[in-house]
């Protein structure tokens, strides 16, 4: 039996590497799994934890109001080294473009443990774009023996790094397992305001919006083109599901509190979020994961950044990059709102990010690898 740790300590990371180790509990027989949270996020963690009925091992408890990255990297890299050295695992599990997955791939070289990354080989070429996670994903597929990449695409790019061929496998993207998972159960929305809202006369726009190069004028103008498309769209409702950190609370409750029709909650619990995906008419984000769920579910994705390291939704046609000028958010935004050909063409479009089976995959890959 090989013994294999998953890490992770954010709400995104809980909710793409839940699928996996589903699958891996399956083969109790072949592997036991050691889950370690660092609760980087505390909240928004806790509530895809029982929602998946997801139980750690360990839970360093790390958070602290107002973190900086300097704080979370050595606070989960120092607890990490006990962990490791205690349970002294056969191979480690780490997802995405957190601190905590760099910081425990890291940590899991230095113990000479090899690691596995899943979402591997995503790219934006801009290391301050999405910051910090552009560097973050560069360091930890530096670091890792298995690259699980979710696209051909990423594929590519860790192959052009030097990246040995034979250690990368294309599974699709596991954020994609979770939500055909999930969707499969009934719902009534549990937050009172979705409990509210009429979607069969109105038209709703997501929107999320709190990344860390967006702080400041960034956010502002996002937060002003939406109240302009409020003021010209009368059957229009604007959900904003306003991230906790403070620096992104203060704008946003700032600009669009007493709008009308603008709906400030805090942070869905996945089902009621996953749930608003489904109903909404189309989606305005800065975050990576929207990218790729979205479009699975026929929703045009219209990206608030410069650029996205998932270039294949916007080549797939279901994404569009469109910058953070305010004046250009509203005018696209404007123009899927008014012109119907465009909006169905968005939301046909087919979604590259796989079948729902990428789990399963990883899986295999981990028993071709232990020679099982």
């Amino acid at each position: 039996m090989k013994k294999i740790i998953c890490i992770f300590g954010t709400r995104p990371e809980a909710i793409k590497i839940a699928p996996v180790l589903r699958e891996l509990q399956k083969k109790k027989d072949l592997f036991k799994t050691i889950v370690v949270v660092t609760a980087q996020h505390r909240q928004m963690l806790d509530q895809v934890l029982r929602l998946f009925n997801l139980q750690s091992d360990y839970d360093l408890n790390i958070m602290q109001e107002s973190q900086s990255l300097y704080y979370i990297t050595t606070s989960a890299f120092s607890r990490l080294e006990r962990v490791i050295k205690r349970e002294n695992p056969d191979f480690i599990l780490v997802q995405g473009d957190t601190t905590t997955t760099f910081a425990a791939a890291l940590a899991s070289f230095y113990q000479k443990v090899p690691v596995g990354h899943i979402e591997a080989g995503l790219r934006s070429y801009d290391r301050f774009n999405p910051y910090p996670e552009e560097v973050n994903r560069l360091l930890t597929d530096a670091l890792c023996e298995l690259h699980f990449a979710p696209t051909l695409t990423a594929k590519r790019n860790l192959l052009k790094e030097n990246i040995n061929k034979e250690s990368i496998f294309v599974t699709g993207n596991t954020v994609i397992d979770a939500l055909y998972s999930a969707l499969k159960k009934p719902h009534r929305f549990r937050n009172p305001i979705l409990k509210k809202i009429d979607f069969t006369k109105k038209r709703i726009i997501l929107v999320t919006a709190h990344r860390r190069e967006n702080w400041g004028t960034p956010l502002e103008n996002i937060c002003l083109s939406i109240k302009k498309l409020i003021q010209k769209y009368d059957d229009l409702e604007i959900v904003y599901p306003v991230h906790l950190n403070p620096e992104v609370k203060k704008v946003v409750h700032k600009i669009l509190k007493n709008s009308p029709r603008i709906h400030l909650t805090k942070p869905l619990d996945y089902l009621d979020f996953i749930n608003l995906l489904n109903k909404c008419f189309l989606v305005l984000t800065d975050s990576g994961g929207l990218q790729e769920e979205a479009p699975s579910l026929g929703k045009p994705v219209l990206v608030l950044r410069e650029v996205t390291e998932r270039p294949e939704g916007v080549k797939a046609g279901t994404v569009k990059v469109v910058g953070l000028s305010k004046e250009r958010i509203f005018r696209e935004t404007c123009k899927l709102l008014d012109n119907k050909r465009m909006y169905e063409r968005m939301a046909k479009s087919v979604n590259p990010y796989g079948d729902g089976k990428a789990s399963t995959r990883i899986v295999d890959a981990l028993l071709y690898y232990f020679k099982k």
